[in-house]
């Protein structure tokens, strides 16, 4: 992390979100400079210049931006407050905070956490968290703490109630990194930060359980992994990332699985990497994601 903090040293990254109308462009950039800014990277997109929805991603480099944030942030707010914009400004120094929820299987949370040790994903991990026991010695290897919360029967709220109590103001958004439980709509609403998961099928195909078996079943010809956000609509989430892979008929709904983990750290990596790096607007259903 400390490579990543010299790096991404006074670095800051604004997002705007709003109605299309002529001068968007011209007033954030006019308002960095102002503020002395110096822009390094800029993406935009408009789902429609006559009066749809303006989006954009900037990354400017502010000589002692966590002093100069008070007054940039007061600018933000009049300047784009008044065109009827939405905002979003982060010190890309600081990594986000990021918890881990898993069950038995392995893949997508090694996947993680060696990234995270090869400084490839900007975040800090303060806990895995699994309703199994099986993981706790390898996630322990990688200096991260690990907490079971035994989660049995059909009624969760005991199990929720206890990672809600962990999580809470200790992290800023949450991994699913295979964790096979339904979470109920008061979980999400407590935790309260973006929750991010990774579906087994090229969604919306094979929502719900046992997607390799329902693959080979319809005897597909790829196979998929989805990476979306965690709404109340069961798999229905906004979706960040998708990948697929070729299979054959020969393969059985075990050789799907196990070709279709592959394609499942790949994709969950990416979306957390972009999530991270503030490279992902949701709008609806929708998500706009700046590659």
């Amino acid at each position: 992390m400390t490579a990543h903090l010299e790096t991404h040293r006074d670095h800051a990254c604004l997002t705007v979100h709003g109605p299309d109308k002529p001068g968007l462009v011209a007033a954030v950039t006019a308002l960095i400079a102002r503020n002395r800014g110096n822009i390094v990277t800029l993406d935009q997109y408009s789902d429609n210049p006559e009066g749809g929805e303006f989006f954009q991603r900037v990354v400017f480099h502010r000589p002692d931006l966590q002093a100069a944030l008070p007054e940039l942030e007061a600018d933000l707010d009049n300047t784009l407050g008044a065109l009827g914009m939405e905002w979003r400004v982060t010190d890309q120094s600081i990594p986000k905070r990021m918890a881990i929820l898993v069950s038995t299987s392995d893949h997508c949370l090694l996947e993680l956490l060696w990234r995270h040790r090869r400084g490839e994903l900007p975040v800090t991990i303060p806990m895995v968290i699994s309703n199994h026991t099986n993981t706790a010695e390898d996630v322990r290897s990688f200096g991260i703490p690990f907490f079971h919360v035994p989660s049995q029967g059909p009624d969760k709220s005991a199990a929720e109630a206890k990672i809600v109590e962990l999580l809470k103001g200790n992290v800023d958004f949450v991994v699913l990194a295979r964790y096979m439980q339904i979470l109920s709509d008061s979980f999400l609403d407590a935790v309260g930060v973006p929750v991010i998961n990774i579906h087994h099928s090229f969604l919306p195909a094979f929502i719900g359980a046992a997607p390799y078996r329902k693959a080979k079943e319809r005897g597909v010809k790829l196979i998929g992994a989805t990476s979306h956000y965690v709404t109340e609509d069961l798999d229905e989430g906004p979706i960040i990332e998708q990948d697929v892979a070729r299979v054959t008929h020969a393969m059985t709904a075990a050789d799907l699985q196990a070709r279709g983990a592959y394609v499942e750290r790949a994709v969950l990596s990416r979306a957390v990497q972009w999530h991270a790096e503030d490279r992902v607007i949701r709008h609806g259903n929708h998500t706009i994601v700046f590659t």
